[in-house]
């Protein structure tokens, strides 16, 4: 059965804390699933919290540990000492110990390292080296591996050895003497083997993924994502096998690339979160406001030079902000779709033609059914020459609209700009700017000014 917290729970949960009661949190909380138990813990406050959790063994605190939020989790970091963190990293997989590492700062590092055991140590500080957004930052060191050359029992000796270190096995990986990757042995293929043959006689290596240390976490995440892979081998530059990736870490880029891609995409430049400080907050935000600022001011301009036939035809004036919508509805639409497939890995040149042109040939359909069903709006209103040209301006506006959606996210890649910035007030700004010069030109044609 699920866990659920809910608000009764956690005020019982407190009156036991205030009473000290240990035996409660024994039975009711220790048997929780980690992530279930880092829940409580983010809901509590630090006293509570550090009751309960000094009560969890060393096993579970360091699990515990890791699911919990970051500004939670750094409270903690400040108030365990030394050799309790040590024992506790100890415990998790390298990648998981290496990032509540990467949370200290240098000294509190220094201090927790000297405290462990030695080769637990190196293999730490070796993955402290990498960037947290490469390949070598997600990796984690433990893994099953298996020689070329050795017999199936002897294979089967060293793989229970190492399985004791592994707490998910989901592939054994084969290496020559060189340890580097050559390709994969079956759980099946293993079981079914002559005890007197050798792994070279039963391993697989086609069609084998695999990822160097320096390579972008996007790029693992595609591969992953392309292959359907749960976990994928990471080399060295000399091909070397130094770790493997999961699919659970995988799925944390993933998230995190969503939330970004999202921010971006509502014009917010910086990755912040949603009890970030004020300063922050507003740097991350400013940037854009200020492009939809000055497109306002731009489309005020253009407003201002058609102020005579404003004045003429004042019934133009009623479909300024439905032209505007719509120019920015359709540019953000169109842009959207390209950010994904750029994303996504799918931004070849012939792949980028078929995008355009499909989008042209959309922006041209929508542009004539949004354009007829204004134009029937405005006749029922018993004014003909504004449905002709709200309706033509309409038609012209999707249309341009559509087209750049589709080209701005493009030509932003092209000079390294993340591309979903494109998707916020950068296409609406121009797409108001441009939509409303139309409106007013065709508006000029109708009408004969």
């Amino acid at each position: 059965m699920q866990f659920e917290l809910t608000r009764e729970y956690l005020d019982k949960i407190r009156d036991e804390i205030t009473i000290n009661n240990s035996q409660f949190i024994e039975k009711e909380i220790i048997h929780l699933h980690p992530a279930d138990i880092a829940e409580i813990l983010d809901e509590l406050d630090r006293d509570e919290a550090k009751f309960i959790y000094d009560h969890l063994d060393s096993d579970l605190q360091g699990d515990v540990l890791m699911e919990l939020d970051e500004d939670v989790r750094q409270n903690f970091l400040e108030s365990i000492n030394s050799d309790q963190l040590a024992i506790q990293l100890e415990n998790l997989d390298s990648d998981d110990a290496v990032d509540i590492l990467g949370e200290m700062s240098v000294e509190k590092q220094l201090e927790v390292i000297s405290k462990m055991d030695s080769d637990n140590a190196s293999e730490l500080v070796e993955l402290l080296n990498y960037d947290e957004d490469t390949a070598g930052g997600l990796m984690q060191t433990e893994f099953i591996k298996a020689k070329l050359d050795w017999p199936i029992n002897r294979c089967v000796i060293e793989l229970r050895r190492q399985a004791e270190e592994v707490d998910k096995v989901h592939t054994i990986y084969v290496v020559d003497n060189e340890d580097r990757l050559v390709g994969t042995l079956s759980l099946r293929s293993l079981l079914v083997a002559n005890a007197k043959s050798i792994v070279k006689d039963v391993y697989e290596n086609t069609n084998m993924s695999y990822v160097y240390t320096n390579e972008d976490a996007e790029e693992v995440a595609r591969v992953m994502d392309k292959y359907d892979l749960v976990s994928v081998p990471v080399l060295d530059l000399q091909k070397k096998l130094v770790g493997r990736i999961t699919i659970d870490d995988i799925v944390d880029v993933m998230r995190e690339e969503a939330d970004k891609d999202f921010q971006m995409a509502s014009g917010i430049s910086e990755n912040v979160e949603h009890d970030a400080g004020i300063i922050k907050m507003s740097r991350a935000r400013l940037p854009w406001l200020m492009i939809g600022l000055m497109g306002g001011v731009l489309g005020s301009q253009v407003i201002g030079n058609f102020e005579t036939q404003i004045g003429a035809i004042p019934s133009l004036a009623f479909f300024i902000p439905l032209v505007a919508a719509m120019g920015g509805n359709v540019g953000v639409q169109s842009s959207a779709i390209v950010v994904q497939s750029i994303a996504n890995g799918t931004s070849q040149f012939s792949s980028i033609l078929s995008r355009v042109k499909r989008e042209a040939i959309l922006g041209l359909l929508n542009g004539v059914i949004c354009g007829v069903f204004i134009f029937g709006i405005t006749w029922l209103l018993q004014d003909i020459r504004l449905g002709i040209s709200v309706s033509i301006a309409l038609f012209i506006v999707i249309f341009f609209a559509a087209i750049f959606g589709t080209l701005i996210p493009l030509i932003l890649h092209k000079y390294k700009v993340d591309p979903a910035v494109a998707t916020g007030p950068f296409i609406t700004t121009l797409n108001d700017v441009v939509g409303l010069f139309i409106y007013f030109a065709v508006g000029m044609m109708v009408f004969g000014l």
